[in-house]
C-alpha cells in the first residue's frame, strides 16, 4: 500500500443527506478536508437542517458551521476546496469516482441495498449500514443499527438487517415518523422547528393531511413540493420540544461516522 498524508486524502461521498453529512462533517473536523458529495437531482432528506443535501437546492448551506455548496462540474471541486467548502454535485450515477479516481468512497445512500458499489471504486470502499457484504462489494461495512454495535466496523459479512424501527425517543420510536398518506405532492405551511401538538396536521398530500400522533417539535420536514410516494418518510416529531437539536447532527450520525474515520485510519494511518 502507497503511503499518503492524511490530509491529503480525497474522499468521495455517495449522498448528501443526514448521515452522509454526519460523515462528512467528522472527517472534515478531523483535517480530512478534500470531501466531495454526490446526489441526486431532487433530493429527499427529512432533517434538512442538517444535511448538506440542502445545497442542491439552496447553492450552499451550513450545518455546524461547516459550509458546503453545489457545484455544476468536477472542476470547480478544486475551488471549492481551496475556499474550505465541501462540494456537492448532482451525480446520481457517480461518474465524478471515476474522474477524480478518490482514495475512498463511502456509500452513505442508506438505501438497506447496494445499489451499485463495487470494490474497484477506490482503494478503501466502505459501505453503511444493511445491503453490503465485506470483501465482496465494499472492504468494510459501518453497523448502523442502534444498540450495543452502533459505529461498529465489520471485515466479513454483512451489517444487522434493517429493523423498519426508529430509534426510540422519551418511549416513542414509530409514532415520532410521519409518512405520507398517498402518492403526490407534499405541501406544508409549517417549518422546522415548529411546536405541534398530537392531532395536528403538519401538512399534506394531494390534499391528504399528514397529522402527527405525538406532541413535540418538527425536528425534520422533506422540502415543500417533493413528489413523494405512498409510506414515505416525509417528516419527524421529536418529544424533547429541544429547539437545537433540529440544527445538529444527531449522535447516531456522530457514531457512524466515528465508524468511517477509524475506518480510514486503520487503512491509511500507518
Amino acid at each position: 500500500m502507497n503511503k499518503i498524508d492524511i490530509n491529503k486524502l480525497i474522499i468521495g461521498i455517495k449522498s448528501a443527506g443526514e448521515m452522509a453529512t454526519g460523515v462528512a462533517f467528522r472527517l472534515y473536523k478531523s483535517n480530512i478536508k478534500k470531501i466531495f458529495m454526490m446526489e441526486i437531482e431532487n433530493p429527499l432528506a427529512v432533517r434538512r437542517k442538517v444535511s448538506f443535501s440542502e445545497a442542491i437546492h439552496n447553492d450552499k448551506t451550513i450545518v455546524e458551521n461547516i459550509k458546503a455548496v453545489k457545484v455544476s462540474h468536477i472542476n470547480e471541486i478544486n475551488h471549492a476546496w481551496n475556499e474550505k467548502n465541501i462540494p456537492i454535485i448532482v451525480d446520481p450515477h457517480w461518474k465524478s469516482i471515476k474522474k477524480i479516481q478518490p482514495h475512498v468512497v463511502i456509500d452513505a445512500i442508506i438505501a438497506k441495498q447496494n445499489l451499485g458499489t463495487t470494490l474497484n471504486e477506490a482503494s478503501l470502499v466502505i459501505g453503511l449500514g444493511p445491503g453490503f457484504t465485506a470483501q465482496q462489494d465494499v472492504h468494510m461495512i459501518i453497523e448502523t443499527n442502534r444498540g450495543h454495535n452502533l459505529g461498529q466496523i465489520i471485515l466479513s459479512g454483512s451489517a444487522q438487517p434493517n429493523t423498519s424501527i426508529p430509534g426510540t425517543i422519551n418511549g416513542f420510536n414509530k409514532q415520532r415518523v410521519l409518512r405520507a398518506p398517498c402518492a403526490g405532492y407534499f405541501n406544508s405551511k409549517l417549518k422546522i422547528g415548529t411546536i405541534v401538538k398530537i392531532g395536528q396536521a403538519i401538512g399534506n398530500v394531494n390534499e391528504k393531511n399528514v397529522n402527527t400522533k405525538i406532541n413535540g417539535i418538527l425536528r425534520g420536514m422533506i422540502k415543500i413540493g417533493t413528489y413523494v410516494k405512498k409510506g414515505m418518510k416525509i417528516g419527524d416529531v421529536d418529544p424533547r420540544k429541544e429547539i437545537s437539536y433540529c440544527n445538529t447532527i444527531s449522535d447516531k450520525s456522530r457514531a457512524v461516522a466515528g465508524g468511517v474515520l477509524e475506518a480510514i485510519l486503520r487503512k491509511y494511518n500507518n
